[in-house]
């Protein structure tokens, strides 16, 4: 299956926008110019802010529609993302988690994310966020 890569000023795909709904419960719209987006077509996509000035970015959203979890697309996304920023010179990246997903949380300490810290109250519902930090090889 290919890999959709989308840029700021792309048209983001209706299916990305019912999937950011049904997972997160909000959509969060066009890519900023900051911005890259991987996409498995109607299944999954990652969203990445970028500073090249810094030379770090941030996982700022993963997602996987519910009847296609557990095939490791999440994680062919997040090795893309991973990869492709690194060649690019962004070489520290970051991500926020909930402490209650422990699947997510899973698969990034397998892909070498390690904690850092951790954001009281940090979500709406007052749930905390776990801070990664990922650094590249």
């Amino acid at each position: 299956m290919n890999l959709l890569r989308l840029e700021a000023g792309s048209d983001l795909p209706r299916w990305i926008e019912a999937l950011e709904r049904q997972v997160f419960g909000d959509t969060w719209g066009p890519l900023e110019a900051s911005e890259v987006l991987w996409a498995l077509p109607e299944l999954a996509y990652a969203r990445w802010h970028r500073c090249p000035e810094t030379g770090e970015g941030e996982l700022l959203r993963i997602a996987v529609s519910p009847e296609a979890r557990g095939q490791g697309l999440g994680r062919r996304l997040l090795q893309e993302g991973q990869q492709a920023l690194a060649a690019s010179g962004i070489r520290v990246l970051y991500l926020e988690v909930r402490p209650s997903n422990t699947t997510a949380r899973t698969l990034y300490a397998s892909e070498g994310w390690r904690e850092i810290g951790l954001r009281p109250r940090y979500y709406r519902d007052g749930e905390a966020a776990v801070l990664y930090r990922w650094d590249a090889p």
